[in-house]
């Protein structure tokens, strides 16, 4: 209850880009291209820039909707201009090796547990291959998140601990479905 009245009185400004027919996160502004969605802003994540200020939202939530998107590079570019410093960007993806990320022929992109290292500033990958001026702290990697399926919950909760170990030797025997990556801009 206090958490509730304590993000009233702040009155967190959270982004929800593509936020789809179904699962726009409470309190957020979404946006999405189809206007059949009734996002509060229609706009197609693949022309930049986004329609907002810069440093004007609080939370950016990014569901199931980069690996769509035609050039990701950009698109996080675009979120670090528009989230504020120190802030949240939590991206949901499917993992590559999960048949979901290939089922969908509209993915265009497909996510490792390295993916956003391109972004980390403590990255070898950040510092030897600057694709883009922007950082975030990857804060927490989690691998089916939402899970309720026991085994696959325990499974999970291994490969988002030893989310290297699980990549390298294990991820082809029993691949998880879904990756989660909570990205803090600095």
């Amino acid at each position: 209850f206090f958490i509730y009245i304590y993000r009233l009185t702040i009155m967190e400004k959270i982004l929800d880009l593509g936020c789809g027919p179904f699962r726009k996160y409470p309190g957020a502004v979404g946006v999405d291209f189809n206007d059949d969605c009734k996002p509060d802003i229609v706009h197609d994540l693949n022309k930049f820039p986004y329609p907002f200020k810069n440093d004007e939202f609080d939370q950016i939530y990014i569901d199931n909707t980069l690996e769509h998107l035609d050039k990701p590079l950009i698109v996080m570019n675009e979120v670090h201009r528009i989230l504020k410093k120190g802030k949240i960007c939590k991206v949901i993806v499917p993992y590559f090796r999960s048949r979901w990320a290939f089922v969908d022929p509209t993915h265009a992109s497909f996510f490792t547990v390295s993916s956003f290292e391109y972004f980390d500033p403590d990255s070898y990958i950040f510092k030897d291959f600057k694709y883009t001026p922007c950082a975030f702290k990857l804060k927490k990697l989690v691998f089916n998140e939402y899970e309720k399926r026991l085994i696959v919950k325990l499974f999970a909760k291994f490969a988002s601990r030893h989310p290297w170990f699980y990549e390298t030797f294990l991820s082809h025997i029993f691949p998880l479905g879904g990756i989660t990556f909570y990205l803090e801009k600095v």
